[in-house]
């Protein structure tokens, strides 16, 4: 099985990897480093990634809205951009997970034309192919604002490319499925009625998600195997992460929770949840 967790802050990291420190698991996904209100610092990526290093599990780690999108300099202007370079310098110049125990990955990066998007990996393990989507929470960080959207269009092209590629890899294979996972939901299987339709009569808010998800439903049609979108949004009040299917796609928000998913050999339930334990 492998564990999906979302980080707020250093105790709740701290927590997080003690619940994942069981040795079934192949490896955990780490969404964020750092809370909102935390510094945009060196010193505090340093200090996180040196934490997520000491785990005892390959820790694959995903930079989060809350890690680089709120960022100021000193002059009180968005450092947003160069904070996620920072990030990706510090944390992906390898082809490998953080944790005691490494894993390799295969990061974006590794394409000439897309040297920059590092925090993008891909992985195989058995018949799955597990992959990480740069999508941030705050509407895939798109802003309204005239002109100050060059950082969005540059990382929807890169993505477009990726999830195109991360199909083409999992149909020559002829592997069982596809596992995306991502800060931002995308609502893969929304319906039509819910939120979509209610942003295109507002014209004035455009869908950050908009075009990963008809990408994802597009390439979804053309692959025989299940396709698992995971993600940290909250799973609803009161309510525990579960799968929700809609063809061949399923999807799962795991919010402020560790969540084990254990890979099945029954390829009818090939994805199975463990009990989310709180990230306190």
């Amino acid at each position: 099985g492998h564990s999906f967790m979302r980080n707020g802050g250093e105790d709740r990291l701290k927590k997080g990897i003690e619940d994942s420190s069981d040795a079934s698991l192949a490896f955990v996904v780490v969404t964020g480093i750092k809370s909102e209100d935390e510094p945009c610092s060196d010193r505090l990526y340093l200090a996180r990634r040196k934490l997520i290093a000491s785990a005892k599990r390959p820790m694959i780690v995903m930079p989060a809205a809350s890690d680089w999108t709120g960022c100021r300099n000193s002059n009180g202007r968005t450092s947003a951009a160069e904070r996620l370079n920072r990030i990706r310098e510090l944390y992906f110049p390898e082809a490998e997970s953080l944790g005691r125990r490494t894993i390799e990955v295969t990061r974006q990066s590794s394409n000439e034309k897309f040297r920059s998007y590092a925090e993008n990996a891909y992985w195989v393990t058995g018949t799955v192919l597990y992959a990480t989507v740069n999508l941030p929470a705050n509407n895939n960080h798109y802003r309204p604002e005239a002109g100050r959207n060059s950082e969005f269009e540059d990382r929807l092209v890169a993505n477009r490319f990726w999830l195109n590629r991360m199909f083409a890899l999992a149909r020559g294979k002829k592997l069982d499925a596809v596992v995306l996972f991502s800060e931002g939901n995308i609502q893969p299987v929304a319906e039509e009625k819910g939120l979509r339709a209610l942003l295109r009569r507002d014209r004035t808010t455009q869908d950050g998600f908009d075009a990963p998800r008809r990408q994802v439903a597009q390439l979804a049609r053309k692959f025989k195997g299940k396709v698992l979108l995971v993600d940290t949004d909250a799973p609803g009040k009161g309510a525990e992460a579960a799968i929700a299917w809609e063809g061949n796609v399923g999807h799962v928000s795991v919010g402020a929770r560790a969540l084990e998913v254990r890979v099945s050999k029954d390829r009818e339930r090939l994805f199975e949840l463990g009990k989310a334990n709180p990230a306190r």
